[in-house]
């Protein structure tokens, strides 16, 4: 299965995999879930976890019932719940030695670059340090205008941001059907989607449950999020001990195939971007560089034009005035006209605060 070749793999996990119908919390799910992931580890992988249920843990807490709840109860059982969900994680992975760290996302946190890049640099650093992010969707602020509303979109944008080789949604279903497995005896599972537009036309979804947000719909939206981002996707029964393990042995589930490369994927997110906010002219050593695949780094600049903030996208252009690159800048134009021409080690004093040390990093530009 797919999972070997991954080396960054989002899991998905829905409400109804933590909380069983009579409202019990399934410690002994997540505990094989949590050697799922020890194993993943061990191989190397970098993991994160999309997880739901603080809303259906707070609910749990509260004696509360969640289709009765309105937007602001909602928000308030949520961060009640958070609390909740994340002590479970906390208390279950550390009997498997593994580290956890929370992240709380709001759908502008990942729709508005500057923001998506802060998410993504997080990201990096905490699997340098060796931790493995939990994130949910921020329910105690999002307004209905502003929500997700379900954990399957906000998933597949967090394998956009990371730059992951897979998402694993954990379901409640073995995995796309050509009919609703639920209602019709005669469904049949759909092993592969390699042409998504194409193949889902052929499908009649439906479905959803007591706990969680959304059905097989939100689910396709997720994989054309993943599909453009050059990450594949699978679709799984999570109920199953060892949800994980699985996937790898009996491959009963859907995978999705990405016919895009990450890179190619990147690329185009960049250059689609909307107009670039300023220009940077280098020199003939900086674009040499640049063409070798190094990033650009604060002593290869000559000149800054324009007013842009940190993240905003911008032209890079040769000493012809010839434009060589777009990308997005990791400082403002107002410090960029403080450190052109410095050398990496002397941002700090110059800026009074510690800052990353190149202008626009590689993975974050692309040749025109």
């Amino acid at each position: 299965m797919q999972l070997s070749n991954s080396k960054i793999i989002i899991v998905k996990i829905g409400s109804s995999l933590l909380v069983d119908k009579d409202k019990k919390v399934r410690k002994k799910w997540l505990l094989s879930f949590a050697k799922d992931i020890r194993n993943l580890k061990d191989k190397n992988k970098k993991v994160v976890i999309v997880s739901s249920g603080s809303i259906a843990l707070g609910c749990k807490k509260m004696g509360y019932n969640k289709s009765n709840l309105k937007l602001d109860q909602s928000q308030a059982i949520a961060s009640i719940g958070q609390i909740e969900l994340m002590n479970l994680f906390s208390q279950t992975f550390s009997k498997y030695k593994l580290n956890i760290s929370q992240i709380l996302l709001t759908l502008e946190d990942t729709e508005e670059r500057r923001r998506s890049i802060n998410a993504k640099r997080t990201f990096e650093n905490l699997f340098k340090l060796n931790y493995i992010p939990i994130v949910n969707e921020n329910d105690t602020i999002a307004t209905s205008e502003i929500k997700y509303g379900d954990n399957d979109r906000l998933a597949s944008r967090v394998a956009q941001i990371t730059n992951a080789d897979t998402l694993i949604l954990l379901s409640d279903v073995d995995g796309l059907f050509t009919k609703n497995p639920k209602k019709f005896k005669d469904a049949r599972l759909i092993k592969q989607v390699n042409n998504l537009n194409k193949d889902i036309r052929k499908i009649k979804i439906g479905g959803t449950n007591q706990f969680g947000s959304g059905g097989m719909n939100t689910k396709i939206e997720a994989a054309k999020i993943c599909n453009l981002a050059g990450c594949n996707m699978i679709i799984s029964n999570g109920l199953y001990l060892n949800p994980i393990n699985q996937i790898e042995k009996k491959n009963n589930c859907t995978l999705f195939i990405s016919k895009i490369s990450k890179l190619h994927a990147r690329k185009k997110w960049i250059i689609s971007s909307i107009s670039p906010k300023g220009e940077l002219t280098i020199d003939d050593g900086a674009k040499r560089a640049l063409i070798n695949g190094k990033s650009l780094l604060a002593a290869g600049i000559k000149k800054v034009s324009g007013k842009f903030n940190k993240g905003d996208h911008i032209k890079i252009l040769d000493c012809k005035k010839k434009e060589f690159a777009r990308g997005l800048s990791s400082f403002s134009s107002q410090e960029i006209g403080k450190i052109m021409g410095c050398q990496s080690n002397e941002i700090q004093k110059i800026l009074g605060y510690v800052s990353k040390s190149e202008v626009v990093h590689k993975d974050d530009m692309v040749e025109v």
